[in-house]
């Protein structure tokens, strides 16, 4: 039985309705009824309450809904199933410009997919993992998830970055993200990369998830020697980036706090194996 069934079973049981739970739980109607036909799973923070509104447990929802191992990063990183769940939340928090931007991402992107191993996953994956993460850290800035979903559009895509249909500051944040494709000098055009990011919070922030992102699924599509160079331009410029907005940006402790983790972790592991 699936986990929308097994919501469904117990506030039935329970003798509840959708927009009784919605309440006892802090979300819309529309939520628990998501829910409920497995268009997305709620947020871990809300299992506890969920529980204690459905009269069970934790254990009980997810222990009787027993998927295998080999669907579980399908059903968590579905692209059909992120951006549902990125429209609804965005829709339900009135972040109009990040909800104008989910479409206008797919259409550009359409028919893109990640390297490597990963050929058979579509490109806008890695857009709405970003900004399910960044929702998940309670991250509601709207010029900041739209540049989560466009910030490679300019880059890979014909798209001109006026043509974005977004504010002056996430075209900013755009901007900021998008590399010169034919820089004379790499590692000058780096540098400057990267000093120009340090001076955004915002962008840098974007940056942070971006290459945690990347980091996280580089093994499936880098070789060997490109990893390396990967991590080492992460140690030499992305670290102190994420250490600089930490310092400078008190709004964004918590996420800089789990980036750092996930970033560390990272370079870590691929350190001793490369």
């Amino acid at each position: 039985m699936s986990l929308g069934a097994e919501i469904r079973k117990y506030r039935e049981a329970a003798g509840k309705t959708q927009q009784e739970i919605a309440e006892e739980v802090m979300v819309s109607p529309q939520a628990v009824s998501a829910w409920e036909h497995d268009t997305y799973w709620p947020d871990v923070d809300k299992l506890t309450d969920l529980a204690k509104a459905l009269n069970t447990t934790v254990g009980r929802l997810l222990n009787e809904n027993k998927l295998p191992k080999e669907n579980r990063r399908v059903r968590l990183f579905d692209e059909d199933k992120m951006y549902t769940y990125v429209k609804t939340v965005t829709t339900e928090r009135g972040l109009y410009q990040t909800a104008r931007a989910l479409p206008y991402m797919r259409e550009r992107h359409k028919g893109a997919v990640r390297k490597g191993e990963q050929k058979s996953v579509a490109y806008i994956n890695h857009p709405l993992t970003m900004v399910c993460q960044a929702l998940s850290m309670r991250i509601y800035d709207d010029d900041i998830l739209t540049a989560l979903l466009l910030h490679d559009v300019v880059e890979d895509t014909d798209t001109a970055l006026s043509a974005l249909p977004v504010s002056e500051e996430a075209r900013e944040l755009v901007r900021l993200m998008t590399k010169d494709p034919q820089p004379k000098d790499k590692e000058a055009a780096k540098k400057a990369y990267y000093t120009a990011l340090m001076e955004h919070p915002k962008a840098a922030l974007v940056k942070c998830f971006d290459r945690v992102n990347n980091l996280s699924n580089m093994a499936l599509g880098f070789t060997r020697d490109h990893m390396a160079e990967y991590v080492e331009e992460t140690e030499k410029y992305v670290v102190p980036l994420i250490r600089a907005l930490k310092d400078n940006a008190p709004e964004y402790t918590d996420p800089c706090w789990l980036l750092s983790y996930q970033m560390y972790s990272l370079l870590e592991t691929y350190k001793r194996l490369l």
